[in-house]
């Protein structure tokens, strides 16, 4: 090998460890920062949690300010009747491991158009047929939920535009109100007490932050690895060719 080949390769080789280190260094960053995202959103949610439940005034004068973000996590409790009509069941949405589909019911202040959807459970897939779903027992007439004032369920990937009838992979609060008439608020509660009557639903819903360790885990991972990137390219590059030196 050449003088000016030896440089190049040596140069090649830093640059690459350079490049190593740069990226596992970021990554092992960019995990702390979701740990300690996650960490404030289930302090959030532990102190939110303890305040008196709010109802439909409530969420109308949140709603004339557009200040959603300010109530999310705290507890509600609302009268009014459902529209089981516009169910929906949302699919790819597992709960413990298990692939179902998230049930959403939309529930009308009794007597106004104010509405707001409900994720009222998880339904198991059946594994006969993946398209088949159950129905879901719903009362007539009033009723009282409690739960949990959270965002529009999350969106998953999806091929092509989205697709109506009663399952689906995503939902869009603004058209599903227009489909089906509905002044939807633009979030959705998650339903956490039992329905009565028993609709068969389970409401382990996951809670945000629970899962912080798994992220200072990736992120000791990520460091491990740039430190070990960074401790072979001084053994091999600086130390062992000095000492056969």
């Amino acid at each position: 090998m050449t003088r000016r080949s030896g440089v190049v390769a040596r140069a090649l080789v830093a640059l690459a460890a350079l490049l190593g280190v740069t990226v596992t260094a970021a990554l092992g960053f960019w995990q702390l920062g979701r740990a300690e995202t996650k960490a404030q959103l289930w302090s959030q949610r532990e102190a939110r949690e303890t305040l008196p439940p709010i109802g439909w005034p409530d969420m109308a004068d949140v709603a004339a300010r557009q200040d959603w973000d300010a109530v999310f996590d705290r507890t509600v409790r609302l009268t009014g009747v459902w529209v089981p009509e516009a169910t929906v069941f949302l699919d790819n949405r597992p709960m413990n491991g298990r692939p179902g589909f998230f049930v959403l019911t939309p529930l009308r202040l009794d007597g106004s158009d104010a509405a707001v959807v409900v994720q009222r459970g998880w339904q198991p897939r059946r594994a006969d047929d993946r398209t088949a779903v159950t129905d879901v027992p719903t009362a007539q007439g009033p009723v009282e939920i409690v739960g949990r004032l959270a965002p529009a369920p999350s969106k998953l990937y999806e091929f092509g535009p989205e697709a109506g009838g009663r399952i689906r992979q995503n939902i869009d609060l603004g058209a599903y109100a227009t489909e089906w008439s509905l002044q939807l608020y633009p979030v959705s509660v998650q339903q956490s007490e039992p329905a009565a009557p028993a609709d068969g639903l389970s409401r382990d819903w996951p809670r945000v932050g629970a899962d912080v360790h798994k992220h200072y885990g990736y992120a000791f991972q990520w460091f491990g690895l740039c430190s070990l990137i960074l401790v072979l390219y001084v053994w091999f590059q600086i130390i062992a060719p000095r000492r056969r030196g």
